[in-house]
């Protein structure tokens, strides 16, 4: 059983074998489920159903509250429902730590809170750091950062100090996305 450990919460990976249509509408539900109980409403929340869930795609939710656009994705697993199963338990953990007082309503809202461009500014992140366009080792992408960011620091004689926030700022797009 694989284990995965997401923005501090510890679960065991989704294995979905068969009926991986109707299980996406099942994830999809409870992901809507639980933003309700955040006075979040079903017309807020978008979760984009994939036409065949059992092929290796992204999952991902986006949904609206007080002017913020908050978006969660995942693509670590073998298959479209599998992944959304992932963005389902990652958020109703959130909801529920929001619920039982752990953390705050500003505390998740500032955590979910994303650009509408996204998925462009993490393509691009990748391209940057010279990792896979599906990379998803935060190890693999940290070594790329730190050779990357020493060999532009700007106190280096053949530093490039806009290279050097170009880096930064794709590390911190990427760890935001898979811590």
């Amino acid at each position: 059983m694989q284990v995965l450990n997401i923005k501090g919460h510890e679960f065991a990976a989704p294995v979905v074998k068969d009926s991986f249509s109707r299980r996406a509408m099942h994830f999809k539900n409870m992901i809507i489920t639980s933003l309700k109980q955040l006075g979040i409403n079903a017309d807020q929340v978008d979760v984009e159903l994939q036409g065949i869930a059992s092929r290796k795609v992204a999952a991902s939710a986006s949904w609206f509250r007080d002017g913020h656009r908050m978006h969660y994705s995942y693509n670590g697993a073998k298959s479209y429902a599998e992944n959304l199963s992932v963005v389902w338990t990652v958020i109703a953990l959130e909801v529920n730590d929001v619920i039982s007082g752990k953390k705050s309503i500003q505390d998740f809202t500032g955590e979910f809170s994303e650009d509408e461009d996204v998925e462009k500014k993490r393509k691009a992140a990748r391209e940057t750091l010279g990792v896979k366009e599906d990379s998803l080792d935060l190890d693999e992408i940290d070594q790329k950062y730190k050779a990357l960011a020493k060999k532009h620091h700007p106190d280096r004689p053949d530093g490039n100090a806009e290279e050097f926030k170009r880096v930064n700022e794709a590390h911190k797009i990427l760890k935001r996305e898979l811590q």
